[in-house]
């Protein structure tokens, strides 16, 4: 009897430990002005949510530091340090885990003070979702703006604003729906894909955890529902396999394996791969691990790989989907926080941390400065601490890497004083720099030349009846068979020019050479930088036909209709010429 119930004791502990291993987990962060109640709040949800310990909360209420006025300083849950109690203030940023039984939380408590902006870089950098407090009493501040803006610039896609202290102005609904509407202007502008506001009382847990009876006109869930709830999207948008290689482990003369940690696609045995920037081709053999051996391996997991094939590759160096690979440059653009009281210098050597890659980089512009107030463009010169801004660099060698909004991880970076040591700066990177569209030369590979020899381009339009031209397509595989097939039936030599298969640089150029051969090009990608965009317009000027900016119908028959009847412009024009001639 007893050992039946031993058993089953067993089996429901178990159960138990499953069911909340596999619960989901959201990161948050908090964010805001100094004294919004960023600690007040976070120590009133654990409070409520029974996720503090009883020695913790004796030792709180004995304190002899309370500001709150009221039986517990909830802040003090959070703040441990002893400047920050005795100044009431956050500095450093403090990580707290605590779950229901929804769903599993980690919390970064950052810190509100202009000067220690650099620490709520750090801590929202992981986060899914941003609780960004706003004083009811003081509304938007410089502070929350910038803070709001390095949330949106390090991707996170949820916002949640807790509009905080409403109890001090009577709980009016009236100065909510103002400050709700301030803050979703802002978040508008922001291009943040969902922001949800709800107001609060941290000091009196006024629909944080339970909803309040001083608010009776909102019906909206508490803080605590909607993060229990909302939507975790995936901070990965590439389909591509990115696999940065952190250590090779060679124990002895059998084995020789590739640790790291995949940053993006999925990883299986068999699966083609190709190694950067050797460019070598392989397949991998198989993933191992602790526990042994893998079928497969996703984003965020650390394993081992050993490849079929015998090839160079140490730490830096990048496994990626030869279908899919990153774009790989040595020039690009990103948005830099600036983290150190020296200001950022043009020109000087500075050292670039991305995934496992260090190099040395210069900044070569700042294009301009992120106004927090208005978030205008302004000219600069000069990148001072807490500042946000535009910068192009120049690196000594080439980087692969992705545009932070598909990859966090490939798509950002740290910058190093090389002398200090230090960490000065946090860049996103968004685009990579074009280069010379005369010639260009990559690693392992020839120079490309573009070049016309003595057959020049209106023969070849003579010789073909039409003017050469570029169709750029975006994400619509369907269509760009269709279109293939109906421009070939009408005359034209065509050529469908996958661009996710080529770096930044290599594109234009080979759309150039193309396009010089009189063929009509359909460039499809699941996404075009704009600098490409621009090069490649300036290249065929009114030849040039960027479908995504032409809103074509939903309908690939439809939208094909639509293509057809523009192209035939390129006919007309030729004819009329010949007929010009004739005459």
């Amino acid at each position: 009897m007893l050992s039946a119930l031993d058993t089953g004791f067993e089996d429901g502990f178990h159960s138990f430990l499953d069911r909340d291993i596999n619960k989901e987990l959201l990161r948050f962060t908090t964010a805001g002005s100094v004294d919004d109640g960023k600690s007040t709040l976070i120590g009133r949800l654990l409070h409520d949510s029974k996720a503090v310990y009883e020695d913790q909360l004796a030792s709180v209420k004995k304190s002899k530091i309370n500001r709150s006025g009221g039986p517990i300083d909830f802040s003090l849950l959070t703040d441990g340090l002893r400047a920050e109690r005795e100044q009431g203030i956050t500095i450093d940023v403090a990580y707290r885990y605590f779950s229901t039984s929804r769903r599993k939380f980690i919390i970064a408590d950052t810190p509100g003070h202009e000067e220690y902006t650099r620490n709520m870089a750090t801590g929202a950098s992981t986060a899914d979702l941003a609780v960004i407090l706003v004083d009811a009493t003081k509304g938007l501040l410089a502070q929350t703006r910038r803070h709001t803006h390095i949330a949106s610039l390090l991707g996170i896609p949820n916002l949640l604003v807790a509009i905080n202290k409403l109890d001090l102005v009577d709980c009016r609904e009236d100065v909510f729906l103002r400050l709700q509407e301030d803050f979703l202007a802002l978040a508008e502008r922001l291009e943040f894909p969902a922001a949800k506001c709800i107001p609060i009382s941290a000091l009196g847990g006024d629909n944080v955890a339970v909803r309040s009876d001083r608010m009776p006109w909102y019906s909206g869930p508490t803080l605590l529902e909607h993060l229990e709830t909302v939507e975790i999207r995936p901070t990965v948008d590439v389909a591509g396999l990115r696999f940065p290689i952190q250590y090779v482990i060679r124990p002895d003369a059998s084995f020789r394996g590739f640790a790291g940690q995949v940053a993006g696609g999925i990883l299986r045995p068999g699966d083609p791969v190709l190694a950067l920037p050797s460019r070598q081709k392989t397949r991998v053999q198989s993933i191992v691990t602790y526990d042994g051996e893998l079928s497969e391996a996703g984003s965020s997991m650390s394993v081992t790989v050993k490849l079929e094939d015998e090839i160079d590759l140490s730490r830096g160096d990048m496994l990626v989907s030869p279908s899919a690979p990153p774009q790989v440059s040595r020039r690009f653009e990103a948005m830099v926080v600036w983290l150190h009281p020296r200001p950022l210098e043009l020109n000087r050597a500075y050292l670039v941390k991305h995934t496992g890659r260090q190099v040395k980089a210069k900044a070569t512009e700042i294009r301009y400065r992120v106004d927090v107030n208005t978030l205008a463009h302004a000219p600069t010169h000069q990148l001072e601490m807490n500042g946000i801004a535009a910068v192009e660099f120049e690196t000594n060698e080439s980087l692969f890497f992705d545009s932070y909004r598909r990859n966090r991880t490939t798509g950002s970076f740290i910058l190093i004083d090389p002398i200090a040591n230090a960490t000065v700066g946090a860049a996103m990177i968004y685009e990579a720099r074009q280069q010379s569209l005369g010639a260009v030369e990559s690693e392992g590979t020839a120079r490309v030349k573009t070049d016309q020899g003595t057959v020049t381009l209106q023969e070849r339009q003579q010789r073909h009846g039409y003017r050469p031209a570029i169709l750029l397509v975006e994400g619509r595989g369907a269509l760009v068979k269709q279109l293939e097939r109906s421009l070939f039936e009408r005359g034209f030599e065509v050529l469908v020019l996958e661009g996710d298969t080529l770096s930044s640089e290599a594109l234009p150029l080979l759309l150039k050479s193309l396009w010089s051969a009189g063929l009509l090009v359909i460039s499809s990608s699941t996404a075009i930088a704009q600098a490409n965009r621009e090069a490649i317009k300036a290249l065929a000027a009114d030849c040039a036909f960027d479908l995504a900016a032409l809103q074509l119908p939903t309908d690939d028959r439809e939208a094909v209709r639509q293509v057809l009847a523009l192209t035939e412009s390129l006919h007309t024009e030729i004819r009329s010429k010949d007929q010009i001639t004739v005459n």
